[in-house]
């Protein structure tokens, strides 16, 4: 990266003191709070009025945090994860969950609709990880019915690999 352009920074708190608006996707909550409020965090050294998206998939009370400690300094910040993988985000297809103000949100929505298929302010700050949140039960309980599905077909005689083909593969005729 850096040999096709790329600007080396020591810490998030120089890459705050260089740009105006700062988006973040890192590991785990601790990550997203070291990131942030860590002596050499993106508020401790940001500048005034920056804006900061996270679009890690965090605590909603750690965004609420993020945001109140941003508002503090004289920043701004949404808690935006995603939904739609590495695909999606190649592809600029993502689906971005949005918590915080609404003034906010719509300085940020030109940056977001060059990320995502679809940007949506789910409510304050926090509510884009609350929603995200909301979109893993989802997933989850639908990869369990699929589970059942198929159990309940096996034991019912029939081939749960036919059964999965015929139900989500539809791409042959076996």
């Amino acid at each position: 990266l850096l040999a096709q352009g790329a600007a080396w920074a020591e810490c998030p708190g120089a890459v705050a003191k260089a740009c105006d608006v700062v988006i973040t996707m890192v590991g785990y909550p601790k990550d997203v709070e070291e990131t942030y409020l860590g002596e050499n965090g993106l508020i401790a050294k940001g500048r005034q009025g920056a804006l900061f998206i996270d679009m890690t998939t965090s605590s909603p009370a750690l965004a609420r945090r993020i945001a109140a400690a941003a508002k503090d300094a004289g920043m701004a910040a949404l808690d935006a994860p995603v939904s739609g993988g590495d695909v999606g985000a190649r592809e600029a297809r993502l689906a971005i969950m949005v918590g915080g103000e609404q003034a906010v949100f719509d300085e940020c929505l030109p940056i977001l609709k060059c990320l995502g298929a679809s940007a949506v302010r789910v409510g304050e700050v926090g509510a884009g990880n609350v929603t995200k949140l909301a979109n893993q039960i989802i997933v989850a309980l639908n990869i369990q019915a699929v589970a059942e599905a198929l159990l309940f077909a096996s034991k019912a005689g029939a081939d749960p690999a036919k059964v999965r083909s015929a139900l989500i593969d539809r791409k042959s005729v076996v």
